[in-house]
């Protein structure tokens, strides 16, 4: 699922990237060049996910990426920037906000680099 998710992410910044740069905070450089490598990381990481030797590092990976692109989303929220003409309020912004740190669990806990706090049998 985690997977799917990265996928699906990972396309969407390579195929329709204004969203994204919409939302890019003004002091990182090179904007359309940086969502487009994301887009590449969370496609590589969704793969990683998948090759046993290649899973404790796309973990990893997706997890540091969840922690970098963290600053957009707030940007996004305290700035208002409305996408697609909708402006999506806090009733988005706060649960996606809140979630990241899962997010970033979740690609440790689902690639075993941690097993908190679902221990697993060995």
């Amino acid at each position: 699922m985690l997977s799917a998710f990265y996928m699906v992410a990972g396309l969407a910044h390579l195929l329709r990237p204004a969203g994204f740069l919409a939302i890019m905070p003004p002091w990182v450089p090179w904007s359309a060049q940086v969502v487009a490598l994301t887009g590449a990381a969370e496609i590589a990481g969704a793969v990683g996910l998948h090759i046993p030797r290649l899973r404790r590092a796309a973990g990893a990976g997706l997890a540091l990426y969840a922690l970098c692109v963290w600053p957009a989303n707030f940007h996004h929220a305290i700035s208002g920037i409305p996408l697609g003409g909708v402006d999506l309020g806090w009733r988005y912004h706060g649960p996606r906000l809140a979630l990241q740190p899962v997010i970033i669990w979740w690609a440790l806990w689902a690639s075993r680099v941690i097993d908190w706090p679902f221990l697993r049998r060995a």
